[in-house]
């Protein structure tokens, strides 16, 4: 049995000051500060279950999340039409927002490190003739983070739990068959998702979908131990956390959102914030270790053989970390319908360039939505 609860979504503001960063919520203000030895500070160093947005402390030592409520005079109300929700899953509380009344159903799944707000340039347009659902992934954004070292040395966070999660929210939230509108790794998850249950999926939009060029089996055989060995080295020493520590800053974020964007004009402090502020929650090092450490699981030619929907491929042909020379071998594949080169843009089109991207993925559900399929 899932259980929503809802809020409002008002428009991100952000407000540059000396030492921190703003973000506004419907109801409270997110503050990025960077530690002061002369202000002495109070952090609140657990999540509350029951509301998974609440204060959280930061796992940087450079950095801290302090949240504050805002008076009601100064709440913007102006947007409703973006619903920020929260459902439970397995026990665990997973952010989502939704918008649309009428048409298809499409649901949007973010990549590595992004959360459901990577989406706030596509929710609105797709909404008005779409319903229209963005969640993240457990591990990520403001979903609960369980410790992968909680379940007895068995892999948690990979493509079959994500993958399970997205078909169990489609037939407990959306409750209908649907489109899955995927970025980056978020691509990997979909497919996932249609190969484990091909009623629930309608087709797929792929927009960058990662390579994994550093799976286990694209590593030269003589390396692969030393690849393991590395993994298991950051896993469980300090040297992982140092890492992490050393990439969830400001300015690491904005360099590394500066490498994948081709318009480096997008990546705007608003952008640097969606990233940054769920990896400074607890557990998200956790999260961040197990994944970049996370070399098995499916490739992408391996689940498009298998997927019975049909699916379109859009690549920004300016993205250094998945190259469109590899991509194209995709549209060789069965399900594959078309292969749309989106010039000048990077890695992560659905942000950097929603005025593409909206329109690919209308036509394409448009030709397909009238298609019959099985009932759930």
């Amino acid at each position: 049995m899932s259980t929503t609860t809802t809020t409002s979504r008002s428009p991100t503001a952000f407000h540059p000051l000396l030492s921190a960063r703003r973000i506004r919520t419907p109801t409270t203000q997110l503050e990025l500060v960077k530690f002061s030895p002369l202000k002495p500070t109070r952090l609140v160093s657990s999540r509350s279950r029951s509301d998974p947005f609440r204060a959280r402390s930061s796992i940087n030592n450079d950095y801290y999340v302090e949240e504050r409520t805002l008076p009601a005079s100064v709440i913007d109300n102006a947007d409703r039409k973006v619903e920020t929700r929260v459902w439970s899953w397995r026990g665990y509380s997973i952010r989502y927002q939704c918008s649309g009344d009428d048409g298809p159903a499409l649901v949007l799944i973010h990549g590595f490190g992004a959360n459901s707000d990577h989406w706030r340039k596509n929710i609105p347009a797709l909404a008005k003739s779409h319903r229209v659902y963005s969640i993240d992934l457990i591990g990520y954004g403001y979903s609960d983070k369980p410790n992968p070292r909680d379940f007895g040395g068995r892999p948690f966070y990979t493509f079959e739990t994500w993958a399970s999660q997205l078909n169990d929210f489609c037939l407990e939230i959306v409750k209908d068959q649907a489109f899955f509108i995927c970025n980056s790794v978020g691509g990997l998850v979909g497919l996932q998702a249609a190969v484990m249950e091909p009623k629930i999926c309608k087709g797929i939009v792929l927009l960058n979908i990662s390579l994994r060029m550093l799976h286990i089996k694209k590593q030269p055989l003589l390396g692969r131990p030393l690849v393991k060995a590395f993994q298991i080295l950051l896993r469980n020493t300090p040297l992982g956390k140092l890492f992490f520590r050393s990439v969830a800053t400001p300015q690491t974020v904005r360099d590394i959102l500066c490498q994948c964007y081709h318009d480096m004009s997008q990546v705007t402090d608003e952008l640097v914030q969606i990233i940054l502020l769920p990896g400074l929650q607890p557990g998200a090092d956790d999260v961040f270790l197990e994944f970049i450490c996370y070399s098995d699981g499916p490739l992408p030619e391996e689940l498009l053989p298998q997927v019975k929907c049909p699916v379109l491929i859009g690549w920004g042909d300016k993205d250094p970390w998945e190259p469109i020379e590899l991509g194209r071998a995709y549209k060789e594949f069965e399900p594959v319908e078309d292969f749309v080169i989106l010039s000048d843009v990077g890695h992560c089109p659905q942000d950097e360039a929603p005025h593409l991207v909206n329109p690919l993925v209308e036509t394409f559900v448009a030709r397909h939505s009238s298609s019959s399929s099985p009932e759930l």
